[in-house]
């Protein structure tokens, strides 16, 4: 399992810790530290064991009212970022 750390930006979460399968390809875990405390618990379970690929498919893009990004959205870029470190 490869584990990671990810400091978002222009959301509230101050950090988004993750664990990937061993080749990236399978969201195992994640914690957000911050934010919206329900919320992202209930990301986390949902993600939780969720091909990457998907995830980030969903997840890309949303938004957080008049943010450009949202805590899913930095999600999916901490899995990006997590595996290009792997690759």
């Amino acid at each position: 399992m490869i584990s990671f750390d990810y400091k978002p930006q222009g959301v509230c979460a101050r950090n988004i810790h993750l664990d990937l399968s061993d080749d990236g390809n399978k969201v195992m875990g994640v914690e957000f530290t911050g934010g919206c405390d329900g919320n992202l618990k209930a990301i986390s379970k949902l993600v939780e064991g969720a091909p990457a690929d998907r995830v980030i498919e969903v997840l890309a893009g949303n938004t957080c009212g008049m943010k450009k990004t949202s805590c899913a959205d930095q999600l999916t870029r901490a899995i990006e970022a997590a595996r290009t470190e792997i690759a």
